[in-house]
């Protein structure tokens, strides 16, 4: 086993990565960015070392700084966990080129299946089923309409190195072609550091399943159940569970035999998944309650080359440590347990504790943790990495802890997770809790009859509106009112001078001398660059950012006409691309910001006359 092992991720799930390091007696190093030189994965970790700014690609995804801190450190092995690097062929090849070990799939097996184009060739090579494609990159409009006319819309983009909905764009009509192409193209640069893409049949109502798998370099390929991931937004994930509501026993032997059988043919080591959509399994529940379900077909749709996001739903169902699995597995030994001992019991949930406002399409939220106390009792798990007082910042996934429940069967796994969502408790800003808290009594998920496309298509959004109202946070919304004063010091410490800005909530402004002892209110400078732009955002409508996060295209020009509705520019918050939209009709006066600029929330974006 290894000595000391470098968590190349942040958050919950290097905290999740370093709690197994330390039960198996082995040291633990943190990497972090700027944003994150106080977080809850660098208090953890014997020892840390920062890698850069906050900005991801300048920290996180700096491969050299990455493996400059694992010497600096003498880490002997590095492992990803999910997101970032963890699915980088390039990066895992450069680990195997040094002195550490890479905690992951070789990485020409992650080039193979990690690309999703080189996965379905493999995967047909297997004789596993897979969704109507393309196995060659697409770089054309032209090519994607070909591909629409062959098998009709509506039509997936997909990146190619893409993952939990990054990089996949639907297509409904020919007109959509070029933009959802260029997004998914960009989204693919962004995240992954791919920008190629390729093309799907875009089923629109299956389920989705995946079977966790984990491979020793022996030989030795175990399948540890399925997870059912249907309840979707936007292609992302939020609420996981195993086993699938949905599978008659045949059809879940059927699946989780193509999974061992098409990861068999690529010499595939390590913990990985292998995900499926899954038509026509919808069953009743009457069905289910005879025993019955409905079989349908099921297609390969990727693997993740890495550990998933909701892997403790499958170690609370079959007692396996799957990130033990890893170590292990990576150090050279072999599983110790057959297929035939993986045994299920009962049933496990698994619930995103995500920053986002349910209530506004799930927009990203930030602040302090003003108040943070996550329930516990029989049956329920907490995977996090914050603390009470604990900035939640938007630079990275909105994603800032997981509840996963466990119980002897489905009913009361719904009932548990009822009480335990109940009890969890935070305040500063909004989290997708209430929509959590609705989403365990809906009459459609709780006979599990949900698809992918249940709440983009078919959940009415006021019943989540008056789920955030009734059960939300009070002071995030208090919070965002309150006004924000900035102070400027200059401070000295041993010899050196430093400029400080602080930043307080709700704080009466500061005040200037003036004569006789009385004091006004500092009047803003204007300044050569600034008076006109002050001006001109005063005389006519500003269009403000709602959250914070960074400008990846203006849509518009100067002296453009726009149309209420119409988009202005588009804005990344944490990972997800956000369109800025004018709420009436005008005359674009003034562009305010530039692709790349980052702004805070309530920044003037464009100005209309």
């Amino acid at each position: 086993m290894f000595s000391k092992v470098l968590v190349a991720n942040r958050g919950e799930i290097a905290v999740r990565v370093m709690r197994a390091c330390e039960e198996l007696g082995v040291r633990t190093v943190a990497v972090y960015s700027e944003a994150d030189k106080h977080a809850g994965h660098v208090r953890y970790a014997d020892e840390a070392y920062n890698v850069g700014p906050a900005r991801a690609a300048d920290s996180y995804l700096d491969q050299e700084a990455i493996l400059d801190a694992a010497r600096k450190a003498g880490a002997d092995a590095i492992h990803p966990g999910y997101g970032f690097l963890a699915e980088n062929a390039s990066f895992a090849e450069k680990v195997e080129a040094s002195d550490v070990t890479w905690i992951g799939p070789p990485s020409d097996a992650m080039e193979r299946l990690g690309e999703k184009t080189k996965a379905r060739k493999v995967m047909q090579a297997a004789d596993v089923p897979v969704v109507p494609g393309t196995t060659d990159p697409i770089e054309t409009p032209d090519e994607v309409a070909a591909f629409g006319e062959e098998y009709g819309y509506p039509i997936a983009i997909k990146a190619e190195g893409g993952g939990g909905g990054r990089g996949l764009k639907v297509v409904e009509t020919p007109d959509e072609i070029e933009d959802q192409l260029e997004t998914a193209k960009r989204e693919g640069e962004a995240y992954f550091d791919n920008p190629t893409v390729y093309l799907e049949k875009y089923l629109e109502a299956p389920r989705h399943i995946e079977v966790q798998i984990v491979a020793d370099q022996h030989g030795n390929v175990r399948h540890l159940g399925e997870r059912d991931c249907s309840l979707q937004r936007r292609h992302q994930k939020i609420i996981e569970e195993g086993p699938s509501p949905a599978l008659s026993e045949e059809l879940r032997e059927r699946i989780g035999n193509a999974a061992r059988r098409g990861i068999s043919e690529t010499e595939y080591t390590n913990a990985g998944t292998v995900e499926f959509l899954v038509e026509d399994t919808v069953a009743s529940e009457t069905q289910r309650a005879d025993g019955e379900a409905v079989d349908g077909e099921f297609y390969f749709l990727e693997v993740n080359t890495r550990i998933q996001v909701e892997h403790p739903v499958t170690e609370q169902i079959t007692g396996i440590d799957i990130v033990k699995e890893q170590l292990r597995i990576a150090a050279g030994e072999r599983i110790g347990f057959d297929q035939s001992d993986v045994d299920v019991e009962g049933h496990a949930m698994e619930f995103r504790i995500n920053a986002e406002n349910a209530a506004q399409e799930f927009a990203p939220a930030t602040g302090k943790l003003e108040t943070y106390d996550p329930p516990g009792g029989i049956g329920v798990r907490m995977d996090d990495a914050v603390r009470q007082g604990d900035d939640v910042g938007g630079d990275y996934d909105s994603m800032i802890a997981k509840l996963i429940v466990s119980a002897s069967d489905r009913e009361e796994c719904l009932a548990r997770s009822e009480r335990a969502l109940k009890e969890f408790d935070v305040e500063g800003f909004h989290t997708v809790i209430p929509f959590h808290r609705l989403m365990v009594t809906d009459e459609t998920f709780v006979a599990g009859e949900h698809t992918t496309n249940y709440l983009d298509e078919e959940l009415d959004p006021e019943r989540i509106d008056r789920a955030v109202e009734q059960w939300g946070s009070t002071e995030a919304a208090e919070a965002a009112e309150e006004e924000v004063t900035e102070r400027e010091f200059t401070v000295e410490v041993n010899g050196k001078r430093f400029e400080v800005n602080l930043e307080e909530r709700g704080a009466p402004a500061i005040p200037t001398g003036g004569g006789g002892g009385e004091t006004t209110e500092r009047p803003p400078q204007a300044t050569e660059e600034t008076s006109g732009e002050e001006q001109v955002a005063a005389s006519g409508e500003q269009i403000t950012a709602e959250m914070q996060g960074t400008i990846l295209s203006v849509e518009v020009d100067e002296g453009d006409e726009v149309a209420a509705g119409d988009v202005v520019c588009v804005l990344e918050a944490m990972k997800m691309e956000n369109d800025v939209v004018t709420e009436r009709g005008g005359t674009v006066a003034q562009i305010l910001v530039g692709e790349g600029e980052s702004v805070d929330m309530g920044d003037p974006l464009v100005v209309l006359e």
